[in-house]
């Protein structure tokens, strides 16, 4: 299974991107979502998505079956896990 799709970065929060499976076509996005990710999303790149392609973030299958369901598929930004200072411990 190969299908093209739009990928798009959220103007609003770093890391976070929507794929698409229509270019521009937002109305297959819930509008709280869109809100949220801010507008209006920036365009990165067109990718032709298949079984074998690795994304660096996602996973490919469940990546085809969102667009295939719903028509976007949001990849979150990583966990980031600070470093907290705990004082003068030795």
């Amino acid at each position: 299974m190969s299908r093209p799709c739009w990928i798009y970065r959220s103007p609003k929060k770093d890391e976070m991107y929507l794929y698409l499976a229509k270019e521009d076509d937002f109305d297959a996005v819930p509008e709280l979502l869109l809100a949220r990710f801010g507008t209006p999303p920036l365009l990165v790149m067109e990718l032709e998505l298949h079984d074998e392609r690795r994304l660096a973030r996602a996973d490919v299958t469940q990546v085809l079956a969102k667009l295939a369901e719903d028509g976007y598929y949001l990849q979150m930004p990583p966990n980031l896990q600070p470093d907290i200072y705990h004082g003068n411990e030795a």
